[in-house]
Formats: structure tokens, C-alpha cells, sequence
């Protein structure tokens, strides 16, 4: 049977009977992209745009192989940050190139301009988002996923989202961004760890009326099979550079604050969301050395500089947004200026400007936790209204 969920103008398919090339099981989470029974159908006749990466995968087969594969028009590739094939470096801008395996134009939004313009789109009856995420707001992909909706609502494109599994779904917390404070790394007013798949928080997007004039977006969600927010996902493939494996995907929450201050945080290592130092942290006997890897990090911070801090490889994850290691290195930081440990960024990646402030003014944890306790309240119960899955 296949489940169809109407949301407004959002229709959403939630699990095919059958799989495209693969064999069912009772409990292997059914991707999106895995049911072509559902996503052909809405093909038929219609000129085609992918906005996806090297995650945009069936098994071992990329989507965009499949459709060309199943004589679907497609016209080009969208690419998003770290590029259509995922190795760019972070950061690093992509310009537009022709891929030099299907030969299609590939279409940089993550250079010049980080939105499709009218003339992109003008030959393309409908655009297909399929692209593994990790659950926090200042994660790229997003605000790339959001752009194009944007971008097809204006132009009147039909927006297809192939649903994947949130590997951190199973929890929300963090403060709620300060729209103040809206960037390419937080463009929603929704906490860093936002409990969504990708294909649950496009419908919020749209549905919240958060699109550019309040727009809505012709959206069709091609939901997972299978799945439900507390079940455990592994990334077979990962989904940045320095996400290499399932834990570091897990720390990366509450580790990536630390992209706001003077610290390292492993770009540069093998370990990257890992590992944490500086090199004036000299009374801890675990160091470490950032160095440029091709692909990985070029000119991380710190690069070059022994770094002394800790070892997170083995750190148990629970579910929540840990903020212990940035109070204590905080605290621990031993340049007399205080003000040094931060950098301007921070805020733009905590979403408020209220944190650094707690953090320096000596706050606990769970004091900090508590300020953000009324916000969250209020956002899971808009997050309610666009549960797919348990």
C-alpha cells in the first residue's frame, strides 16, 4: 500500500511496495531515491534538473545514471557546496563545469551566485533534491534545498525532494536562531539540531511560509519506507569532507560551535569534529597537527601548528547538544584576554548573541539549557504539524 499525505499543495508519498534494484526488507530503511515506482511517474514527459552530490545514491548507482538510464530528459545538475562529486574543500568556491562522465552541464550554487536565476531554469519543467543530511541548521545543504524551492516557486517549477534518514533525528535542541542573525548558515528560525528529515523540514520551509514574499513551493515529497526518528542511520557515503564516519557525524552538533573561536577542531586531520586543541593548551599530553589534505581541508586553521587538547574518538554521544567542552575550554583558555578565544563568526553559528555572553559570564550547562527551554517549546510544536514518520 502507498501512503499519501496531503499537506496544503504538498503531496507526499510515503513508501512504495516495490524498490527500484533492490530487494525489500521488513526493516531496511527505503530511501526516496529507491522508489522509482513513485519518482518515474512524476517524470514522464518532463524536462528535468538534479540539485544533488555524491550521496544522491541507489546502492552503488548514482541517481543521475538512473534517470538517464530510464530515459528520463535530463537537462543539468545543480551542485551544492564541496561540489557535484564531493571534494571540494570546505568553503571552497565552485565554478560551473561540464561533468565528464554523462557530459550534462553542472551548475555551481555554491560560487557566484548560490540560487538558480530564471534563465537556469527556463528549460526545466521540474527540479529533484536528493542529498544526504546531518540535522543542523548551519549545514549547507539546507539553505541550498531552500534557495531552489524558493527559486522554483518564483519560476513556477515543480520541486521533487527524495526523502533520506536524519542521522542526528532522534533529538531538538540548541537555541532557536535569532533572525537577526540569518546567514547561508542559518536561515530558519529553528535550532541547530532540528529533529527533521530533509523531506519533513522542506515541508515546514514551505508550509511556515518562510520562502522569499511567502510563497509556496509545488512540492512533492518521495517519503522513506521504514523508518521512524528514533531508529539509528550509518552514512555509507560521506556527506562533506570532514564528516568522514558516523561519529564524527554525531559530535559535529556540538563541535562545530567550536568553528567559532581560536581552537582546531581536527580540519586538517584525519579526525576532523574528533579531535579538539590549540597549541597554548600545553598541560594536555594528546596533540595533534593540521596540515592541508587535498580534497579534505586546504589551509585549515592552525595549519601547521602542534595542537594540544583532546582525543573525542571514543566520546559516547548521547542525545542532546553538549556544550561541556566549550565551557571548559573556555574557562581553561590561558591568554589573559578572554576575548581572544572567540571569533566574530561565533554568533552567526550559534544563532544568538546571547550564548558567548552565557559562557563568559560563568553560566552551567544546564543554566544555559534552561534560557533556551521556552523557544524550543514553541518550535516542536510547529515541528508536529510536519512529522512524517514517528
Amino acid at each position: 500500500m502507498i501512503a499519501i499525505r496531503k499537506v496544503g499543495a504538498l503531496v507526499i508519498l510515503i513508501g512504495s511496495l516495490t524498490s527500484f534494484c533492490f530487494a525489500q526488507s521488513k526493516n531496511r530503511i527505503i530511501t526516496g531515491a529507491e522508489q522509482m515506482d513513485q519518482l518515474l511517474p512524476l517524470l514522464q514527459g518532463k524536462r528535468v534538473a538534479v540539485l544533488v552530490n555524491q550521496t544522491s545514491v541507489i546502492g552503488k548507482t548514482h541517481l543521475v545514471d538512473s534517470l538517464l538510464s530510464q530515459k528520463i530528459d535530463v537537462k543539468k545538475i545543480f551542485s551544492p557546496e564541496h561540489g557535484f562529486r564531493g571534494n571540494a574543500p570546505d568553503g571552497a568556491e565552485i565554478s560551473d563545469s561540464i561533468d565528464a562522465s554523462t557530459h550534462l552541464p553542472v551548475v555551481s550554487l555554491y560560487g557566484k551566485a548560490r540560487k538558480a536565476t530564471p534563465e537556469q531554469l527556463a528549460d526545466v519543467d521540474a527540479v529533484i533534491f536528493d542529498i544526504q543530511d546531518v540535522g543542523t541548521r548551519f549545514y549547507t545543504y539546507i539553505s541550498s534545498m531552500h534557495n531552489m524551492m524558493e527559486a522554483c516557486a518564483e519560476n513556477g517549477k515543480k520541486m521533487i525532494v527524495l526523502d533520506r534518514p536524519n542521522p542526528n533525528g532522534s533529538y531538538v535542541d540548541g537555541p532557536v536562531l535569532d533572525m537577526t542573525l540569518k546567514s547561508f548558515v542559518g536561515m530558519h528560525p529553528i535550532p541547530i539540531v532540528y529533529g527533521l528529515t530533509i523531506g519533513e523540514l522542506a515541508t515546514m520551509i514551505s508550509g511556515e511560509g518562510w520562502l522569499a514574499g511567502g510563497k509556496k513551493c509545488d512540492l512533492h515529497i518521495v517519503g522513506l519506507k521504514n523508518y521512524d526518528h528514533k531508529k539509528k542511520y550509518s552514512i555509507l557515503i560521506k556527506p562533506s569532507p570532514n564528516l568522514p564516519n558516523d561519529h564524527a557525524i554525531a559530535m559535529y552538533p556540538s563541535i562545530c560551535l567550536f568553528e567559532g573561536t581560536v581552537m582546531s577542531l581536527g580540519r586538517g586531520t584525519k579526525t576532523p569534529f574528533e579531535v579538539l586543541g590549540h597549541p597554548a593548551f600545553k598541560d594536555y599530553t594528546f596533540k595533534f597537527k593540521p596540515e592541508s589534505i587535498p580534497g579534505m581541508s586546504v589551509k585549515p586553521p592552525l595549519e601547521n601548528k602542534i595542537c594540544y587538547g583532546v582525543d573525542l574518538r571514543n566520546e559516547k554521544v548521547g542525545d542532546g547538544l553538549s556544550l561541556k567542552y566549550l565551557i571548559k575550554f573556555y574557562h581553561e583558555f590561558p591568554d589573559k584576554d578572554k576575548e581572544k578565544f572567540f571569533t566574530n563568526y561565533f554568533n552567526t553559528l550559534a544563532g544568538n548573541k546571547t550564548l558567548k555572553e552565557q559562557i563568559k559570564q560563568g553560566m552551567s550547562e544546564d543554566k544555559i539549557k534552561d534560557t533556551w527551554s521556552k523557544d524550543l517549546k514553541a518550535y516542536k510544536e510547529i515541528r508536529k504539524k510536519y512529522l512524517l514518520y514517528p
